[in-house]
């Protein structure tokens, strides 16, 4: 397989311009580095206070779920308040304003909405959402304007944020269940819908573009090996080699909000 040669990000490399301009069909799939610019902790940086001492997989996961609840929607609390006091960055506003002018679907493993904030519509979380908690018992979705799900203070970025706060859930207003974290956790499957929406859209793709996602997460990771067997272009844009690489068309080393603007004044 040959690949195009790597470039340095004062130019977007020309192969990845005529498939943008050639393509009809587009599929952005976004990992952590798409949301790292804008300041928001990777999964495992997302530790402080209270939390330092825990594995993030006991604070997301069933287990930890039913082991301490307090702490679990704590920790997922301060996630979201980490979040809305974050901004999208250039890249995350250079795939929105593509999406005017051209069929550009999005799925991404972020549980944050800086997408849907840069003005962009998002065709799948296939990792769930910090901004979709549901019941654990019945899945009834929690409303988000209720003060009492995540709380209105951590929409104001005057009010400081604890990092040692264990939160009691609140209770679903249907069953009385717990409201759980939206975010998938270890050792659950993903949300069906979502996954084969992204799949979906990736086999009718002409031009897959892989955006900060080390590609060892799956299924999610699988998603460029389906791309290219459906004959689309596959196009990576990471400052680093990553699992994705050797299945990419074209490798542009490059971060989210320094490439994407490059490429999308192209078109």
């Amino acid at each position: 397989m040959t690949h195009s040669h790597e470039q340095t990000v004062d130019a977007v490399p020309q192969p990845i311009v005529d498939a943008a301009r050639a393509a009809s069909r587009i599929v952005v799939l976004t990992g952590a580095g798409m949301s790292a610019e804008s300041g928001i902790a990777t999964f495992r940086d997302a530790r402080t206070g209270l939390w330092q001492d825990f594995d993030p997989k006991d604070l997301a996961s069933p287990e930890g779920w039913l082991a301490d609840s307090d702490l679990v929607w704590g920790w997922y609390r301060w996630r979201a308040a980490l979040v809305r006091r974050s901004e999208p960055n250039a890249g995350h506003r250079a795939v929105a304003q593509w999406q005017q002018h051209a069929q550009v679907d999005i799925a991404t493993q972020n549980v944050d909405d800086l997408h849907e904030r840069a003005g962009s519509t998002v065709l799948a979380h296939v990792h769930g959402s910090l901004f979709e908690p549901y019941c654990s018992e019945c899945g009834v979705r929690a409303e988000l304007d209720d003060p009492d799900v995540l709380g209105n203070d951590i929409l104001d970025d005057d009010i400081p944020i604890d990092a040692d706060q264990r939160v009691p859930p609140p209770d679903c207003p249907r069953c009385g269940g717990l409201i759980r974290p939206g975010a998938v956790w270890f050792g659950e499957s993903l949300p069906e819908q979502a996954w084969e929406a992204a799949e979906n859209a990736v086999r009718a793709a002409d031009l897959v573009l892989v955006v900060g996602t080390s590609g060892v997460v799956y299924p999610f990771a699988g998603l460029p090996a389906v791309a290219r067997s459906a004959g689309a272009t596959v196009v990576e844009i990471n400052p680093v080699e990553t699992e994705v690489s050797d299945m990419a068309d074209h490798r542009w080393r490059t971060t989210a909000a320094v490439g994407l603007p490059l490429l999308v004044a192209q078109l």
